[in-house]
């Protein structure tokens, strides 16, 4: 895509709490280093409440020129002015064709089948603190095969000499980031 780095993508997911309510989540990533910009969480989400986190997405000017997103209602007209005033495009996809957002979508995947489907969510407020726990793991430690097996915040590969290799448990022992510690 020759508008990687000057694309987002915008996306929603439901999650079951233990108490049977459902939570919604709004997720913000950017295409170019598959960065989770912000993400908002909400029993009631409502058009106003979804412009409010685009905003706090982009707060000084950084709004890339192209976002994508699906045709949800939730989005409404005042949304799409709104986008339009922060010098945004929005590139809706097709009725119904998840396909074509497809970083949004995989990064939905990957939130429920490394995380959501081993943890138990009591409220908004756990949810909020197990995904702020899996992004710091998705950003800093998680492998992406697009970025040549390397994390959005790049990192250095580092040499023998500087020690073994040691385990560091992140997201609650889910995952691991492994790195070289001196002896």
């Amino acid at each position: 895509m020759n508008h990687l780095a000057q694309t987002a993508a915008i996306d929603f997911f439901t999650v079951p709490t233990a108490t049977f309510r459902v939570l919604f989540v709004f997720v913000v990533l950017s295409h170019e280093r598959r960065r989770v910009l912000h993400f908002g969480v909400t029993e009631h989400p409502t058009q106003e409440w979804t412009m409010q986190q685009m905003r706090e997405s982009f707060p000084w000017d950084e709004a890339p020129r192209y976002v994508l997103r699906d045709r949800d209602a939730i989005y409404g007209g005042d949304f799409a002015d709104m986008t339009r005033d922060m010098g945004m495009e929005e590139v809706l996809t097709a009725a119904r064709f998840p396909w074509q957002n497809p970083f949004a979508e995989r990064l939905v995947g990957s939130i429920r089948r490394e995380c959501l489907d081993h943890v138990i969510v009591w409220n908004e407020r756990s949810l909020r603190r197990t995904l702020q726990s899996y992004f710091a793991y998705y950003r800093r430690s998680r492998t992406h095969l697009a970025l040549g097996k390397d994390a959005p915040e790049p990192r250095a590969v580092e040499p023998p000499e500087r020690g073994r290799v040691v385990a560091i448990p992140q997201v609650g022992g889910l995952h691991h980031r492994y790195q070289r510690q001196a002896a």
